[in-house]
């Protein structure tokens, strides 16, 4: 599906899409449908069948800011990833991943996907060749992330998704870093994208929950096998991450131009080691970021310090020590001991993943007041 010229801007899209309002009295705000049984003389609806009143309104918020026909709204990002790709495969075939993927992922394929007789390979996702060259006759899916979860590494998805239609397999991306407001892989020609909402479309560190936008023929395929594992999101939770997406767009600049200046600090900073976000530079994923992310660079970096992280985490004022991110405060972690801790040290330095690394989700405060937080908080025999 190719992007449409004459789309409403994100804004726009954010606050109107899918939000029809109170039908029966007149409100502007979509009422929330509790109902768990419904007339079945036209439709029959069904919270696990994933298409109540609710669910679909937080889907066309998504569908329409990925420039995506239809998609699915999940229980949780990992509910979203699993069933999406259970519903592409089967026994016998294989998924070809890149290997630096979010922690949950990358155990998932090491832990479930062997039991299940389902097969995959990982690859250094900098070439996008190795996808071509790891293909095999029993290949089903192309599995990227981009930025990835924690080192921030950049993957070609235009290219990538090329190499798929080439081999007619399906592409995935998981676009939880970038959100919909910064990166829209659809037009980039991947087949499905996925996101964790419980991080920049839930926004506010209150929501777990996942979606996927796609094809109408490709979301059909990931409903039925959705409808079996059952990990559908309740009405109330619905109406918050529609509410939350009503301002997606404005958090997210927001986000994108404190992380930027947080870079640009950390960068020239002497205690603070390696820097990884793909607005600076010196980013090796600097030009491809800058190509496919159209609506900004993010408001996710990793870096390494030259002090112990632990003492340097807790002597920070009001940047938060939490195993989540996206939300409109500032936090941040060891990967090592949260996101990949499930990975054992040898596997985290396969990808990369230090113990000095250290993951800092930007949110919405001043800038100033942030760059000051970490600088009061770094050791005084460095300064």
């Amino acid at each position: 599906m190719k992007k449409s010229n004459n789309r409403l801007s994100p804004l726009t899209l954010a606050v109107h899409a899918g939000s029809v309002g109170d039908p029966l009295f007149g409100g502007l705000v979509n009422p929330i449908y509790q109902s768990s049984a419904y007339n079945y003389d036209q439709l029959v609806r069904y919270p696990r069948y994933f298409n109540t009143p609710n669910q679909e309104a937080v889907v066309k918020k998504v569908a329409a800011l990925e420039d995506a026909e239809t998609g699915l709204v999940f229980s949780s990002g990992m509910a979203t990833i699993l069933t999406s790709i259970f519903a592409m495969v089967k026994a016998g075939d294989h998924i070809i991943f890149q290997n630096d993927l979010y922690g949950g992922v990358h155990s998932l394929a090491l832990h479930e996907l062997n039991r299940y007789g389902i097969a995959y390979t990982m690859v250094d996702a900098a070439d996008p060749r190795n996808f071509e060259k790891a293909i095999r006759k029993e290949t089903k899916v192309i599995y990227i992330e981009t930025p990835s979860n924690p080192l921030l590494k950049i993957t070609d998805i235009e290219a990538v998704g090329k190499i798929a239609k080439r081999h007619g397999l399906i592409s995935m991306i998981d676009n939880t870093f970038a959100s919909p407001v910064n990166q829209n892989p659809i037009g980039l020609g991947i087949d499905v994208v996925l996101h964790s909402g419980t991080k920049y479309i839930g926004g506010h560190s209150d929501i777990c929950c996942g979606v996927m936008v796609s094809s109408k023929k490709l979301t059909a395929l990931v409903q039925a096998s959705a409808s079996h594992f059952g990990g559908s999101l309740d009405a109330n939770t619905c109406y918050l991450v529609e509410r939350s997406l009503k301002t997606i767009v404005l958090r997210v600049r927001q986000q994108n131009q404190n992380a930027m200046a947080l870079a640009e600090f950390l960068e020239a900073e002497p205690k603070i080691g390696a820097v990884y976000y793909p607005g600076l530079k010196k980013h090796a994923g600097h030009a491809i970021a800058k190509k496919q992310m159209t609506g900004g660079l993010g408001g996710m970096m990793s870096f390494e310090i030259k002090s112990d992280p632990e003492k340097f985490i807790k002597r920070l004022k009001f940047i938060r020590k939490a195993v989540s991110l996206g939300g409109v405060e500032s936090t941040i972690c060891s990967p090592c001991k949260t996101s990949h801790v499930k990975l054992s040290a040898a596997e985290r330095k396969k990808v990369g993943i230090s113990d000095q690394l250290l993951r800092l989700s930007v949110g919405i405060e001043e800038v100033n007041d942030l760059i000051a937080d970490i600088q009061q908080a770094l050791p005084i025999e460095t300064r």
